[in-house]
């Protein structure tokens, strides 16, 4: 049977690959979660069979965990280790100053908090997710449920006092089109704010927000980006070995 595999897809593979270049044996890793991610858990899977490599891995998703369970990864907890080497996962969105937006996969939360206990942070994407100034894809807030229409409201509150004009703020859904329910039991809201002026700013002023989790805004803990192309080639910015 022949797969059709998209220009996108073939440059996430092609990232994918290359971030296998930085694992050695006796790495603990922090898998990602998102299509881009998937791609590395494949592609790392395939490497611990035919190469032997030796590596234990913290997941960042129950779609993560589940994906490495079933290829048969060694898999370990936060709880178990006191860091992680390098941590490899996806963006929706990049610019070239490091910034992320992340969550569209709704697993922010714990990729953040594997990402802050990592060494190393690589991102692996492919072109379509590069951006002169975030915003373009809409940036994910995570949120309590007790008292959620309460902190939308002060959500669109506080980018309306930023100067983000006409926001649309939306619960995320899922497939059953119900409210969206994180791994930690939160809702999400996405905000369409088409284009983020000051990161840092619009970051401090949601995290202090009573009922906000976390944002989507990764900033500065990436210090590897790899962009995969179609063609194969990948384009590396950063770091180029840890």
């Amino acid at each position: 049977m022949v797969v059709d595999i998209t220009s996108n897809d073939l440059g996430k593979r092609a990232a994918a690959a290359r971030a296998l270049e930085f694992v050695e044996s006796g790495m603990i890793l922090g898998l990602g979660t998102g299509s881009t991610a998937a791609w590395f858990v494949k592609l790392l899977a395939e490497k611990i069979i035919t190469e032997g490599l030796v590596v234990s891995c913290v997941p960042t998703s129950r779609i993560t965990r589940d994906q490495a369970y079933s290829l048969k990864i060694p898999l370990t907890t936060l709880e178990k280790t006191d860091f992680i080497d390098l941590v490899v996962d996806g963006a929706d969105e990049f610019d070239l100053d490091f910034n992320l937006i992340k969550g569209g996969g709704g697993a922010l939360l714990q990729e953040k908090i594997v990402a802050s206990a990592a060494k190393h942070m690589l991102v692996i994407t492919d072109s379509s997710k590069e951006s002169l100034c975030l915003g373009s894809f809409d940036l994910p807030v995570e949120i309590v449920k007790f008292g959620a229409s309460s902190t939308k409201r002060f959500v669109e509150n506080i980018v309306r006092d930023l100067g983000y004009h006409d926001v649309c703020a939306k619960y995320r859904k899922n497939a059953d089109n119900e409210r969206f329910v994180t791994d930690e039991g939160h809702l999400i809201i996405d905000l369409a704010l088409k284009k983020i002026n000051e990161v840092s700013v619009l970051q401090d002023h949601l995290i202090k927000c009573a009922g906000v989790v976390e944002t989507g805004l990764f900033l500065g803990m990436a210090k590897t980006i790899v962009i995969g192309n179609s063609d194969g080639s990948c384009k590396l910015i950063g770091v180029s070995k840890i």
